[in-house]
């Protein structure tokens, strides 16, 4: 993968270098239950209780090899349940043309590469400038939605034609992403500021299926999101325009293609698919608008198709957020779900829940900010009663985040 990463045109010293970063460390409370990233199935990152930690740690190298080739190299830390804790999230070289004179451009990307999807992870090394947590959507997207692929743009930019409107249509060719929709499918939606790193396994949360004798006895106890097992391409679609200083839409479908008749090392296939929509705009008072649906499905099956973990789901959420001098104050609301469709016993996937998240972030200077959040989250999860715990719950939580950019 880094071997994309060499420099390819220009000579040494004309190669120019930008790096970034983000130190994110935070005290929280939660009123809540084990975490997923313990192997629970409770909605936060951080377990009960007062918890001081490393939220992120990020640095984002941008190196400029010639007029149109670029890469973008992001490594990101955190100190938490999980190991291998220092890793890859991004990795990627870059083409961009010059425009030509009817204002179309073509542009390329090659590597480890986030699907275009995210309207609120705009920020340092994928994190966000309004919350400390993101949507249960691009927290999703965070844990096991990236892929090992190429990505192919071609934009006509309004400028050229004396107009405020761009326009934009981006195919991606996905592979590494088999086993995309495990963990939503047995822990469901979450609502977290952590990337899975490249090379790390995830908890899958003990359940009577996984036990000896289970239909799901042959997973493994943790999943692989950026394994391909099938050897098959994926694809992914968004076209998106862009009304310049007022907003932008966008719209996507999402396939990985899987054969799910296979299984290795006790990592199965998953085919997941799913359709996205989503738009950001400046409302009166200097209000930022962002809201993003997706609905989708995630088919896992045995070796002679039979139908094993077969679920729909769906994931809403709308933002505000309103900026002025050193301050901002962010609210954000949101509607998810699971539908367990197939008959597997023990393995119950069912959900719905929703969530509010209420954030006010304080500029000390330009590069520092202070944070304090509130996440609430009300939830029915039938899996719940395997390990003890209610069904439906309520949870809590605050951090209080100091967050340095350079």
């Amino acid at each position: 993968m880094l071997c994309l990463l060499l420099p390819i045109a220009g000579k040494a010293n004309e190669i120019e270098h930008d790096i970034s970063g983000i130190v994110d460390v935070r005290l929280s409370y939660g009123d809540t239950i084990q975490s997923y990233v313990d192997g629970g199935l409770g909605k936060f990152r951080f377990s009960p209780n007062e918890t001081l930690s490393l939220g992120q740690l990020g640095g984002s190298l941008n190196s400029q090899w010639s007029e149109n080739w670029s890469s973008h190299i992001v490594v990101n830390a955190y100190a938490d349940g999980l190991e291998n804790n220092i890793g890859f999230t991004e990795s990627r070289l870059q083409y961009r043309d010059i425009p030509n004179e009817h204002g179309i451009r073509l542009s390329a990307a090659f590597g480890l590469i986030y699907p275009q999807i995210s309207m609120e992870n705009i920020a340092t090394a994928w994190s966000s400038p309004y919350t400390l947590s993101y949507s249960t959507m691009n927290s999703w997207i965070g844990e096991e939605v990236r892929h090992l692929g190429a990505s192919f743009t071609v934009e006509t930019l309004g400028k050229y034609r004396q107009s405020k409107h761009d326009f934009s249509l981006t195919s991606e060719l996905i592979s590494s992403n088999d086993t995309t929709g495990a963990m939503l499918a047995w822990h469901g939606w979450t609502q977290s500021s952590r990337q899975s790193l490249h090379q790390q396994r995830l908890p899958i949360t003990a359940i009577p299926a996984m036990a000896e004798g289970g239909k799901l006895a042959a997973q493994a106890p943790e999943s692989n999101p950026f394994i391909e097992l099938d050897n098959q391409v994926g694809g992914h679609v968004v076209a998106k325009w862009t009304w310049l200083e007022q907003g932008q839409a966008q719209v996507g479908y999402y396939d990985n293609n899987a054969n799910t008749l296979i299984v290795k090392k006790g990592q199965y296939v998953w085919h997941t698919r799913f359709s996205h929509i989503g738009t950001k705009w400046r409302l009166p008072y200097n209000i930022d608008f962002i809201s993003q649906f997706m609905t989708g499905s995630t088919l896992m099956t045995s070796t002679l198709g039979e139908p094993v973990v077969d679920n729909d789901f769906a994931s809403f959420y709308s933002l505000f957020s309103k900026k002025w001098q050193r301050h901002r104050l962010t609210a954000r609301f949101e509607d998810f779900s699971v539908t367990d469709k197939d008959s597997t016993p023990y393995d119950d996937n069912n959900e719905q829940g929703h969530s509010i998240t209420l954030g006010y972030q304080y500029q000390i200077e330009r590069p520092w900010f202070l944070h304090l959040e509130y996440n609430y989250l009300d939830t029915t999860r039938s899996a719940r009663v395997y390990l003890g715990e209610s069904v439906d719950l309520q949870e809590q939580q605050v951090q209080l985040a100091t967050r340095y950019f350079f």
